[in-house]
C-alpha cells in the first residue's frame, strides 16, 4: 500500500496515464470537505437530459416553417451527428489546445458570457411563464422578471453536479411531458391559437419561394444551439467517479434528444402551419391547454462550478456573489433583449459557433485527426459566427421595429 501512495504522489498533470491520475484525484478529495468526483454515468445523463430536453425544444417547430418540414428535419439529423483527465473544463483545453495562459482566460471569459446569455434566456422565460399563467393585465412584466431571476438564482446555488442531478432528472421529466402534451394538444384543439376563417392551417415540405436570408438563418441557428452541448461535456467528466462512462451518457441522451426534436417539431408545425407557429411553440396553443404544458415546464441552469474544495463562510460568499451578479446582468439582457427566438439565435452566432464547431475542430486539425473534415467543421463554425451574428442583429432590429414588446425595460406584457 505504502509503496502504491508513492507512485500516486508522483503522478504529474502532465501524465499520460489516466487510470493513475484519476485515483491520485480520487484520493486527494477524500481529504476535502466537498468531492466534485461523485457523479455517475446515470447521474450524468440526467445533466445531459436536463440540458437538452428544455425548452428550446419549442424553437423547432417555428424553424421548420421557416425550412420547411424536409430541409428542417434534414438540418436537425446533420446538426446531431456533428483525453486528458486532468483537463476539468473548456478553459484547460483551450490552453491545452493553443499553448498560450491568456487562451484560459479569453476561454473562460466565452464560457461566462455564454452561460450569462443562458441565463438571460430563463429570466425571459420565466416572465413569459408568469404573465401567460396569470393572465396578467396589471402586473409590470419587469417585477415578473425579478422574480424568475430569484428563484433561478436560488436554484443554481448547489456547487457540485452530483447534487444538481436529481433537479436535472426532474426538469428533463417535466419538460419531456410538456412537449408531449403539447403535440397531444395541437392535435385535439378545434384550431391553433389566433385561427382566423380566411387563413388554413397549411405546412411546407420546403422552403417558402423568396424566403429572407435573415429568418432562414435565424431558423438553423434555434437549432444549432438546441444540440450544441459540446460547452459543458469537460464539466461533467471532470466530476464522473468513471470518465470512460461518460459515452455510455451521451448515447442514450443523444437518441432521445434526437427521436423528441423531430418529432416535437414535425407533429407541432403540421397541426399548427405557417400562418399560427410561434417560438416558443406553447403560443399556439389555445385557453387551458397552453397553461396545463407550461405548468410542467422547469427552469434549469448548470454553472461551471470554480476550484473550492472546502465550506468556508468565504468561499459560499464568494460563490453566492457570483451567482447574484451574473444573475442580476442576465435579467438586464433579458430585458434589452425580450425576443425568444433572437436570444437563442444571439448565443448560437456568438458562442456555439465557437464551442459547437471551431473549438472541436482544432483540437481534431491540432491532433492531424480527419484534417479534411474538421477544417469543414471549422469553416462552418466561422460562418456560423460571421453571417450569423448579422442575421441575428437584423433579426432584433425588426422585432423591435415590430414593436412586439415595446421597448427594453418595458412593463408590456410578453405572455406566450
Amino acid at each position: 500500500m505504502s509503496e502504491e501512495k508513492v507512485d500516486l504522489d508522483q503522478i504529474e498533470e502532465n501524465s499520460l496515464d489516466t487510470e493513475a491520475y484519476l485515483q491520485k484525484e480520487i484520493e486527494d478529495e477524500n481529504n476535502h470537505a466537498i468531492n466534485y468526483r461523485n457523479c455517475s454515468w446515470q447521474r450524468t445523463a440526467g445533466l445531459l437530459f436536463s440540458e437538452y430536453i428544455c425548452l428550446a425544444i419549442m424553437s423547432f417547430p417555428w424553424s421548420y416553417s421557416v425550412l420547411g418540414l424536409g430541409l428542417g428535419l434534414i438540418v436537425t439529423v446533420i446538426v446531431s451527428l456533428l483525453s486528458y483527465p486532468h483537463l476539468t473544463d473548456v478553459c484547460d483545453i483551450g490552453r491545452h489546445l493553443i499553448g498560450p495562459k491568456w487562451v484560459w482566460y479569453a476561454t473562460a471569459v466565452a464560457f461566462l458570457l455564454n452561460n450569462t446569455l443562458i441565463q438571460a434566456l430563463h429570466v425571459l422565460v420565466g416572465a413569459k411563464y408568469f404573465n401567460t399563467i396569470s393572465d396578467n393585465h396589471t402586473i409590470c412584466s419587469i417585477v415578473f422578471g425579478v422574480v424568475s431571476a430569484i428563484i433561478c438564482f436560488l436554484i443554481s446555488l448547489p456547487r457540485t453536479f452530483s447534487h444538481m442531478s436529481s433537479v436535472g432528472y426532474f426538469s428533463a421529466i417535466t419538460m419531456f411531458i410538456a412537449v408531449v402534451l403539447a403535440m397531444a394538444f395541437v392535435g385535439v384543439q378545434s384550431h391553433p391559437y389566433g385561427f382566423k376563417e380566411g387563413t388554413p392551417v397549411h405546412w411546407r415540405a420546403w422552403p417558402a419561394k423568396g424566403e429572407k436570408y435573415v429568418n432562414i438563418m435565424s431558423a438553423v441557428l434555434n437549432i444549432v444551439y438546441t444540440f450544441v452541448g459540446q460547452i459543458t461535456y469537460p464539466s461533467f467528466i471532470s466530476q464522473m467517479k468513471q470518465p470512460k462512462d461518460f459515452k455510455k451518457a451521451l448515447i442514450v441522451v443523444t437518441i432521445c434528444e434526437l427521436i423528441t426534436f423531430s418529432l416535437a417539431g414535425s407533429i407541432i408545425y403540421v397541426y399548427v402551419g405557417n400562418a399560427y407557429v410561434t417560438a416558443p411553440a406553447f403560443g399556439s396553443l389555445v385557453g387551458n391547454y397552453k397553461k396545463i404544458a407550461l405548468v410542467l415546464h422547469c427552469q434549469q441552469l448548470y454553472f461551471l462550478v470554480p476550484c473550492t474544495v472546502i465550506h468556508t463562510v468565504a468561499g459560499w460568499a464568494v460563490w453566492i456573489g457570483l451567482n447574484g451578479i451574473l444573475w442580476a446582468i442576465a435579467f438586464v439582457i433579458a430585458e434589452v433583449i425580450p425576443f425568444f427566438s433572437d436570444l437563442l439565435s444571439l448565443m448560437s452566432s456568438l458562442f456555439d459557433c465557437f464551442f459547437g464547431f471551431i473549438f472541436w475542430a482544432l483540437a481534431s486539425i491540432f491532433q492531424k485527426v480527419e484534417y479534411g473534415l474538421n477544417v469543414i467543421i471549422f469553416g462552418l463554425g466561422v460562418y456560423i459566427l460571421g453571417p450569423g451574428l448579422y442575421a441575428t442583429i437584423q433579426s432584433i432590429i425588426w422585432s423591435y421595429q415590430a414593436s412586439l414588446y415595446g421597448k427594453p425595460f418595458s412593463c408590456v406584457s410578453n405572455a406566450i
